[in-house]
């Protein structure tokens, strides 16, 4: 797989977070010693790192070296809306009666997706097919909800208002798949198995959690995503010999 396909750029990566602050009703900004400013509910010194957490609690962070940081500044809470203003309910394309949407739907939220975040589109559809085969009703045993199978604090800390409305969904999970990409420098097994995991529990372990569950759940993702890129490729050389073919006299 080739790597500008799949990996963003830091910057974008931390746009993408700043960009998840209003709806995650940040408490800090913090500005990086290289200008850049992310927004964070609060933020901790652990083992001589220092953790931006993306919402209450303890499960959702991104870590820096404490050098990389120049300012912390507590936000004010956001002014109420005016009664007067109401937002209309943003259209969420409609799954039929098995719970899956069309393949045009999917593809193009997904293309819009990966758009954002400079992600391949085929990795996030192997992202779900593997954690929902494209139920966005679907619900693990441990609560995770829709297409990319969200915890509840994940999808509150990424801005989600419901996890069962697709475009939601997916555009949470994916904003969650670029910054674990930032996270582990790029490393896409890492950033998997942290999807599945935790980042805590490859932190924990220096790598892929020895759980049976993480390690299936990132082999099954990169043959997937392996195989979705082998037939691009293959189905891209098709159609320039028929274009060939055609030129032909």
């Amino acid at each position: 797989m080739g790597k500008s396909s799949t990996i963003r750029r830091l910057t974008a990566a931390l746009a993408a977070l700043a960009a998840l602050a209003p709806s995650a009703h940040a408490a800090e900004r913090i500005t990086l010693r290289n200008g850049f400013e992310i927004c964070c509910d609060h933020h901790a010194q652990v083992e001589g790192r220092t953790r931006l957490f993306l919402a209450p609690g303890e499960d959702n962070y991104i870590e820096f070296a404490p050098e990389e940081i120049a300012t912390v500044e507590p936000l004010p809470d956001p002014p109420a809306p005016p009664a007067s203003i109401q937002t209309a309910p943003s259209a969420s394309p409609k799954a039929g009666a098995d719970g899956k949407l069309s393949p045009a739907d999917l593809g193009e939220m997904l293309n819009k997706a990966g758009h954002a975040h400079n992600l391949d589109v085929d990795l996030l559809a192997s992202l779900v097919k593997a954690e929902s085969n494209g139920n966005v009703r679907a619900v693990s045993r441990a609560g995770a909800q829709g297409l990319m199978q969200l915890m509840p604090a994940t999808a509150k800390g990424l801005g989600v208002g419901d996890s069962f409305k697709p475009d939601e969904n997916v555009r949470g999970g994916s904003a969650y798949l670029d910054v674990l990409l930032t996270r582990y420098h790029d490393n896409l097994a890492l950033a998997l198995a942290a999807y599945n995991a935790g980042p805590e529990a490859v932190d924990r372990y220096r790598g892929i959690p020895p759980y049976r569950e993480t390690r299936a759940y990132v082999a099954r993702v990169i043959h997937e995503f392996n195989r979705r890129v082998l037939a691009r490729e293959a189905e891209a050389q098709r159609a320039v010999a028929q274009a060939r073919a055609t030129r032909q006299p």
